[in-house]
């Protein structure tokens, strides 16, 4: 099993990770993330060992790679998928943990010029969490801290698998995030 973790907001996800890793999931992190967890104590495969490429343009891309995305889209009940991923390497990941950069709160920052801002909007966050929640009927989609005990609590109980309508809800969740984060940008844009 695989866990992806990039967040801004890195509040109790060594914890979160830890007992990721206890259920047996191998964790993929990039950039701070993953130094973070790594100063945890915790074993990370960073993105670029997945990818194949470094971290590119001041850290505008990092996840935007078919070996991350495919990974979380393959259709897991269909054959064709699976064999697509497979004959290019790719390996599947069960699980996507993601927090935004916090751009709503980033407007209110009088130090940030347009160029700060623009620089605030997550792109690869967002179509993580989008991945993920349409790949709900086999990937667990996160976006909030405060949904890491629920969610370890399930895996617990499920011996590291989690029920269709809790990944239901945490897409819906993934969906109303990337849908308000989204709305935050384009009323900035307009002014």
């Amino acid at each position: 099993m695989r866990a992806l973790i990039s967040v801004y907001d890195k509040a109790g996800v060594a914890d979160f990770a830890r007992g990721l890793v206890e259920l047996g999931f191998e964790l993929v992190s990039s950039g701070g993330t993953a130094s973070a967890l790594e100063e945890a104590g915790l074993t990370v495969t960073r993105v670029e060992d997945v990818t194949g490429f470094p971290e590119m343009l001041g850290g505008r891309v990092k996840t935007l790679h078919p070996h991350i995305h495919a990974g979380i889209l393959a259709r897991r009940e269909l054959e064709e998928d699976l064999a697509a991923v497979a004959e290019h390497g790719i390996e599947l990941f069960d699980f996507v943990c993601v927090n935004l950069y916090p751009f709503e709160l980033a407007v209110d920052r009088p130090e940030l010029d347009e160029t700060g801002l623009i620089e605030m909007i997550d792109i690869g966050g967002p179509a993580l969490l989008r991945a993920a929640a349409k790949s709900f009927a086999s990937v667990v989609a996160v976006c909030r801290p405060q949904d890491y005990e629920d969610v370890l609590s399930q895996l617990w109980a499920g011996r590291g698998t989690t029920t269709l309508e809790l990944r239901r809800r945490l897409a819906s969740v993934a969906f109303a995030r990337t849908a308000a984060y989204d709305s935050a940008i384009a009323k900035w844009l307009n002014g």
